[in-house]
């Protein structure tokens, strides 16, 4: 079970990553029906490499906001902005007047106005979040990032849960959305990345708070995506993601 288990977080990671493992990206989305369960185990190897970034910025003496913006752009460069991609296209297509042209504003690889508001907001308050939490400790911080990295994406996941296909054709309308089994097997391995900050300074009400907090995120852009263009696209799904690790971050730094 477990070696399935580890093939399937490296097809995770082929599709969700630029990381050089196995084949090259593939154009149709993982069968997220069978690989849930692996994704938040992909998301947290994601996340590791920001950690990493993190504690050697920090061991150089930088700033804490320079550590986190740091720990921010290895995650950008590592997925080759992919969910960074489908917020910015979601907000862009806010400004059209029908739910057709907003569907075909997501669709233009040019950034608006409103997309590049949404990602200066992304980084900014990440970095932010980041950057109170290395002030606590480093390890916290690091630990926090992995968390994160591994419960947002189980979140992502969440208007494909909800929603109906915006469209007919497109990646996100071939995904199969994962069973409620594998979906219960997605959150419980996300939360349990959760012991190693608790195990550093975090406090249980906070872990509970975030968990909460990454689910009502992924459930806020299901709600937009319904109301603004009726479904969920593979932008709605990297939107999710984002809103969800903001969340997140937000809750683990507060207090």
């Amino acid at each position: 079970m477990w070696r399935a288990l580890l093939e399937d977080v490296s097809i995770c990671l082929q599709f969700y990553s630029r990381l050089p493992i196995g084949r090259a990206r593939a154009d149709a989305p993982p069968d997220l029906a069978r690989l849930a369960p692996a994704l938040p185990l992909a998301g947290a190897l994601i996340g590791a490499f920001g950690a990493a970034s993190l504690i050697v910025a920090r061991i150089c003496h930088l700033p804490p906001l320079v550590c986190a913006l740091i720990a921010v752009a290895t995650l950008i460069i590592i997925t080759g902005a992919l969910h960074e991609d489908g917020l910015a296209d979601l907000a862009d297509g806010l400004a059209g007047a029908t739910r057709e042209a907003k569907l075909a504003i997501m669709r233009d690889s040019r950034i608006g106005s409103y997309g590049a508001l949404a990602l200066l907001l992304s980084v900014l308050l990440r970095a932010a979040a980041l950057a109170a939490l290395v002030e606590r400790g480093i390890l916290l911080s690091a630990f926090a990032l992995v968390f994160a990295a591994a419960l947002s994406r189980v979140a992502g996941l969440v208007p494909m849960t909800t929603l109906a296909p915006a469209r007919a054709d497109g990646l996100a309308a071939a995904a199969a959305a994962p069973s409620r089994e594998a979906l219960t097997r997605a959150w419980a391995y996300a939360a349990a990345f959760g012991v190693a900050p608790w195990l550093v300074g975090a406090g249980l009400a906070q872990l509970v708070v975030a968990i909460i907090a990454a689910f009502a995120g992924g459930a806020l852009v299901a709600a937009l995506a319904r109301k603004q263009i009726g479904g969920y696209t593979g932008d709605v799904l990297g939107a999710a993601q984002q809103v969800a690790e903001i969340a997140i971050l937000l809750s683990l730094s507060a207090g």
